[in-house]
């Protein structure tokens, strides 16, 4: 044990010990892809890259789909900050020793929001909006007992009123267990894709080569170039722990490191307490070391009920967003 343990301080070390000089912070597109989608890792301040108890673990780690035993669907909805709306909706098929596969749907909304203009500040009475959506479609296979690997391919679209980008993007990890129900390593590289940049009619416009000029044709039709920019790359690398206690109390730790393309690099933590196999309470702090991080605290709780042969679960997350108040998840799911 002391040696395992060794060894997963030394990943994490070494992940963690080249800090950036300062972040990308808004240099790449997709941010939505970033949202994490699973109640229960939330509450474990989403240090998720090893685990795989639940479908949206997938999220965090692709190799988790590998230690998939059964079929289930799994869905999250949160009121996302400054009334926004985030929905993800996952579901796995187990083909035995041939692998497993995973299909998942993310959406963001921003709802309607009024057309504001210089001349108009007050609004011109029409509506606009921002809308995300982002398909997915992955394979997972465990290699041996302990070592499972996981690919997911992405296509992703964001639109803002008539103007869209979209691109594609590829998610790979790994999971290792050093024993059944003993310490994990897991990493995953996510969101690694294609450029993209907005086109659509809202980028046409009218141009006046010479304003000053009278006379000159100023009705020329022209259009704005836009730049093109990447996805956030995010590189995750982690060590799990689960402690029986006793026959009816488990509880497990968890801690990821961060390496993103567009931000510091940081740490994440957390703790699941598990008891009677049913009840969970969760708790964790995120991207401790990220600069100006406006994330922290995260607290959670869960109900799992075993019937023949289905399983239900129901989980609560809550996240502290410091200055930008807090968000809240609720993880609905069903394995068969």
């Amino acid at each position: 044990m002391k040696t395992t343990l060794l060894v997963g301080m030394m990943v994490l070390t070494a992940a963690y010990s080249t800090l950036q000089a300062q972040s990308k912070v808004g240099t790449t597109v997709g941010q939505f892809l970033l949202i994490e989608p699973s109640a229960r890792v939330t509450g474990m301040g989403n240090a998720g890259v090893t685990t795989f108890e639940d479908i949206q673990a997938i999220y965090y780690n692709p190799a988790a789909l590998g230690h998939m035993t059964q079929n289930g669907v799994q869905f999250t909805h949160s009121p996302w900050l400054a009334d926004i709306t985030y929905d993800y909706a996952g579901g796995v098929l187990t083909l035995g020793d041939a692998g497993n596969l995973f299909g998942s749907v993310t959406s963001l909304n921003s709802g309607e929001i009024d057309v504001r203009t210089v001349g108009q500040p007050l609004g011109t009475g029409e509506k606009y909006s921002v809308t995300d959506l982002a398909f997915s479609l992955g394979y997972g296979k465990r290699i041996s007992d302990r070592f499972s690997v996981g690919v997911q391919a992405t296509y992703l679209q964001e639109t803002i009123w008539h103007s869209a980008l979209s691109a594609f993007a590829v998610n790979v990890g790994t999971l290792y267990q050093i024993s059944e129900n003993g310490f994990r390593i897991g990493a995953s590289i996510s969101n690694w894709g294609t450029r993209a940049k907005y086109d659509g009619r809202d980028l046409r416009i009218l141009y006046d080569q010479n304003a000053a000029a009278h006379g000159d044709n100023n009705q020329i039709p022209g259009e704005l170039l836009m730049d093109d920019f990447p996805l956030p790359i995010l590189f995750r690398v982690g060590v799990g722990l689960p402690v029986m206690l006793d026959e009816h109390n488990r509880i497990q730790f968890a801690v990821d490191a961060f390496h993103p393309s567009d931000n510091t690099e940081s740490v994440s933590m957390g703790v699941e307490w598990l008891f009677y196999n049913m009840f969970a309470l969760r708790g964790g702090y995120q991207n401790v070391g990220q600069k100006d991080s406006e994330v922290g605290l995260t607290l959670g709780a869960g109900v799992a009920y075993e019937m023949k042969d289905f399983k239900l679960f129901f989980d609560y997350a809550w996240a502290d967003y410091h200055r930008l108040d807090k968000t809240q998840r609720l993880s609905l799911g069903v394995m068969f």
